[in-house]
Formats: structure tokens, C-alpha cells, sequence
């Protein structure tokens, strides 16, 4: 640690009240430090900036006392822990919140517990990745997709759902280029490498590619292992033409679908600072009207096919509440659960006497007379 030349501080003794020279004392976070004096008040502030740059706390010692605590502390720019409002705890975000069920009962606490424990227990793993229909890998594991136009959010929302890093994040429209299912669960009984897939499927909309729209309606409407296709909706600039062509397709097909709202912080939360208990109130009712709006087109009144899911899901893989968990995560994580039939963790439990049929042994084979 560099040195600096030990003078007086006369000029200093009146106002501190002190009979002897005052010592500026550097403590760094490895509780390194080193004691030196000095006759220059202004050499004090210019070491103090210098302290603050390299993570030293100054501490001005006279006749043996301290005007601060020894206590090292690294030096940010960036706000401490904010206090909570005193009005906050009756009301604060939840998925509780973030989620609107009207034809489907929600989860409980135990449900959303135990969803994000299947997806965060074990790894996923990048199952295939194929541009065409054709070419995805053929398995027996029950599958969910998730759609979206370019740049609203997908691969950010995977990541969260995921609880790794599997999907490309960029500002660019059409990063994804291909369709790519990802293993989650752990190896099953049977030995398949998931219990579930987690499909990415190509953006549409600005810097995508006609071919892409053709391989997502392949893959749509002949994928037997597609148990329900999320489609993801911009909750600050609702759906577009894109999307509710889109929705037609699924209806006419009869592909089971639901909508998620994603970036919800932009209208719950908008800035980085926790809003106050009205202010979140505010959002909510905001995001309870746009809801609304949604779901009337997402449930028409038309005979062209069965309409979403009687739920809306809202989200934001950037904000996080206690434990680093992002908003309305774990509700989605649940419904993927709820699509593909895992989310029932009771099994039955027959005794093993009657657990077989042992008339099935020997019995011999209907004849046409009896089967009548």
C-alpha cells in the first residue's frame, strides 16, 4: 500500500477538540490497514475519494477514540436496503396477485412449492434442436411450447423457468432459429432423460422467416407428445394481429392453449426501486383491466374451435421477490406440471393382494358368442 509523509494537523485540532494529531486510518476489506497523518485538510478529502475508489473506509482517530466504527465496509454507489412502507404489508406482489383464474382453481402454496422444486431438483438437459418438423427426435415424453413474437421475452422466461441458462437472450429479433426441447425432471423410470419437454419454438413476427411459421404449425398440429402450447403476450402492448391470427390457428385446430402476459414489471413494478403498497395497488387494478381485455379475444364467442384456457398468467423474469424467485414463475412452472399430468404427487396406493388380477392368468379368450 502506498505511503504518504507523516505532518500536523493543527488546523484541525480546534474543531475536532482534540489535544493530540488526529490519525486518518485506511481499512480495507481484508482488514488491512495502515495509519498515517496529515497536515492538509484537503489531503484528507483526497484521500477520502481515493479510499472510496479502491474500497477503503477512512477513519479519523482522536486520543485514541474513533468518530466511526472499525467496522470495514465495501464502498458502492448503489442504494442500501430501502425501508418497507408501513402500508406494505397488507398488500404485496404474489403470484396470488400475477395470476387470474376464472375456469381453473388456482394452485396452493404446496402445489407452487413442489413445482418449482421439480424443475430446480435436477439439471435440465438440451434434448434436441431441429429446424424442421421432420427432424425432431421422436420420444414418448409428454411435451408443452412456448410461443411468442420476436423479442417478447421468451428465451428470458425459459431461463427463469428453467433455472439455468439454456436459451440465447439477445435484443435482436430471431435469435431462435430452431425448435429446441429441453429435458426436465431427471431420468424417469423407463430411463428417458426427462419426465417432461420444454419446447422453445422459433419467434414470429418482425425478423423471422415464413418457413419458421410453417414448421411451427407442423409441429402444432402432428406432434402427438404436445400437451398444451403457452403463448406469450407482451402485457404492455397486448396482442397484435400476429397473435390473434395465431390464436384462430389453435382454435381451428384445436391445439390446447393458454396466454401469459409477459414483462409484467412494467406495469406492477416499473422502476428499480419496490413501489409503495398504493402504487402496487394501482398496477394491479392496471394489470386486472388488461386481463380483461385479453380475455375476451382469447375466449371469443365463435364456433371456430374451443378458445384458451380459462386462465391468464402473468410474469417478469427481471424482477425477483424474497430468495431470488421471479415473478409468476412458479405459476407457470405449475401449469406445465397441470398440462402434462405430473402435478397430481399422490399416488394410489393399492395393497398388493388385490394390486392383481390373477383371473387374468388363465383366462382364455372370448369367443364371438360370449363378447355379444
Amino acid at each position: 500500500m502506498k505511503k504518504y509523509a507523516k505532518v500536523s494537523v493543527s488546523s484541525l485540532l480546534s474543531g475536532l477538540g482534540a489535544s493530540k494529531t488526529p490519525t486518518l486510518t485506511y481499512t480495507s476489506l481484508s482488514s488491512e490497514s495502515c495509519t498515517t497523518a496529515f497536515d492538509n485538510p484537503m489531503s484528507i478529502f483526497a484521500r477520502g475519494r481515493w479510499c472510496i475508489r479502491h474500497a477503503y473506509r477512512p477513519t479519523l482517530r482522536c486520543n485514541g477514540t474513533s468518530t466511526a466504527t472499525d467496522e470495514p465496509r465495501p464502498a458502492t454507489l448503489e442504494p442500501g436496503p430501502q425501508p418497507q412502507h408501513a402500508s406494505s404489508a397488507p398488500f404485496s406482489l404474489s403470484d396470488a396477485v400475477l395470476s387470474f383464474y376464472w375456469d381453473t382453481a388456482p394452485p396452493t402454496p404446496h402445489q407452487l412449492a413442489h413445482a418449482e422444486r421439480f424443475f430446480l431438483a435436477h439439471p435440465p438437459s438440451l434434448l434436441y434442436s431441429a429446424s424442421k418438423f421432420r427432424t425432431v427426435k421422436l420420444t414418448s415424453i409428454p411435451e408443452v411450447a412456448f410461443l411468442g413474437r420476436s423479442n417478447v421475452g421468451k428465451s428470458s422466461l425459459l431461463n427463469a423457468l428453467l433455472g439455468r441458462n439454456m436459451c440465447h437472450t439477445s435484443s435482436k429479433p430471431g435469435r431462435t432459429k430452431t425448435m429446441n426441447g429441453f429435458a426436465v425432471g431427471g431420468e424417469d423410470a423407463v430411463g428417458n432423460p426427462g419426465r417432461l419437454v420444454v419446447q422453445d419454438m422459433m419467434g414470429y413476427g418482425k425478423g423471422s422467416r415464413e418457413d419458421w411459421g410453417t414448421e411451427i404449425m407442423k409441429y402444432l398440429a402432428g406432434r402427438k407428445q404436445l400437451r398444451r402450447a403457452f403463448l406469450l403476450v407482451d402485457s404492455k402492448h397486448g396482442l397484435k394481429n400476429s397473435d390473434e391470427q395465431l390464436l384462430a390457428l389453435l382454435r381451428q385446430k384445436a391445439i390446447p392453449h393458454q396466454v401469459i402476459l409477459s414483462k409484467v414489471d412494467r406495469i406492477v413494478w416499473p422502476y428499480r426501486k419496490l413501489p409503495s403498497a398504493e402504487k402496487l395497488k394501482r398496477g394491479a387494478r392496471e394489470l386486472s383491466e388488461i386481463v380483461e381485455g385479453v380475455r375476451g379475444k382469447v375466449q371469443p364467442k365463435t364456433n371456430d374451435g374451443p378458445g384458451a384456457l380459462g386462465e391468464i398468467l402473468t410474469c417478469s423474469a427481471e424482477r425477483s421477490l424474497e430468495h431470488g424467485k421471479k415473478l409468476g414463475i412458479n405459476s407457470i412452472r405449475w401449469a406445465v406440471l397441470a398440462a402434462t399430468g405430473l402435478g397430481s404427487q399422490r399416488k394410489n396406493r393399492v395393497p398388493v393382494e388385490f394390486a392383481i388380477d390373477h383371473s387374468l392368468a388363465t383366462a382364455q379368450p372370448l369367443s364371438p358368442s360370449a363378447s355379444a
